[in-house]
């Protein structure tokens, strides 16, 4: 198997030691060089990055990397593995010999879900974000891509989903979500215009397709295994959770990243 696993960076970052795992520096457009392969190389949307987020490394592996399976992780998100060796983060990473052996099972390797629990995908969206961009993708889902409206009408109701845009999937399969993806973000630049929201808003079309990974999977009933994620910072769980009430009580919208 010839397997890639992009570990998306914008600075330097100590980086997983399998073969497996390449970093690759996201947004590097205009950008000093990190050492790192640049999502500013072969075709590529890497200006997009302010507004794309990680999706401008999944596009440069999309148009640009020749593998069997492609997948994503972050710097600071990485799939957890059954290592139980603790002299770095970075021994309990997902290893080589894991991910292929899990292939050997499945063609598609996801994040466990994240769950929401005292609200469904849509009314967390609206409560954190500006609705508007899920609001107009939902139109252009049912204009162009009408089979997939049921699923995204589900958002209504499910409490949970596989977030972060991060997967390990078959080429043959990636390659069909990419296309479907990256089209409807193209229609969905069209009819938002993302500069009259701040810096962290405009980033809407990153969160967008995170909700979007489940509404391709499940209209396709395709099948996969979910992984558990881990943090390779320390996230301050007090907070987060503290803006997650905010948001949902006071209409308090999200101003960063947790």
């Amino acid at each position: 198997m010839n397997i890639k696993i992009l570990v998306a960076t914008h600075k330097k970052y100590e980086m997983p030691r399998y073969s497996y795992y390449l970093p690759l520096h996201v947004g590097k457009k205009g950008k000093n060089n990190l050492g790192y392969v640049g999502d500013d190389t072969g075709e590529n949307i890497s200006e997009k990055n302010p507004y794309y987020c990680e999706l401008t490394g999944i596009y440069w592996a999309w148009k640009n990397l020749k593998a069997d399976y492609i997948g994503l992780v972050h710097y600071r998100r990485q799939f957890k593995g059954k290592n139980k060796q603790e002299n770095s983060l970075f021994d309990t990473i997902l290893s080589d010999i894991e991910i292929k052996e899990l292939l050997k099972e499945i063609d598609i390797i996801l994040s466990k879900k994240r769950n929401y629990y005292i609200e469904n995908l849509y009314d967390h969206y609206k409560h954190t974000m500006y609705i508007e961009s899920l609001d107009v993708t939902g139109e252009i889902i049912k204009e162009f891509y009408p089979e997939y409206y049921k699923e995204f009408e589900k958002l209504h109701k499910r409490t949970s989903a596989h977030m972060f845009n991060m997967f390990i999937m078959k080429r043959e399969y990636f390659d069909k979500y990419c296309e479907w993806l990256f089209d409807i973000l193209e229609k969905l630049e069209k009819r938002v215009d993302s500069s009259k929201y701040d810096s962290f808003h405009a980033r809407f079309y990153g969160r967008v397709s995170e909700l979007l990974l489940d509404i391709w999977l499940e209209t396709n009933n395709f099948k996969y295994k979910e992984v558990p994620v881990m943090s390779m910072e320390k996230v301050n769980w007090i907070k987060k959770g503290g803006s997650f009430l905010l948001a949902k009580f006071t209409g308090k919208k999200y101003g960063k990243s947790f």
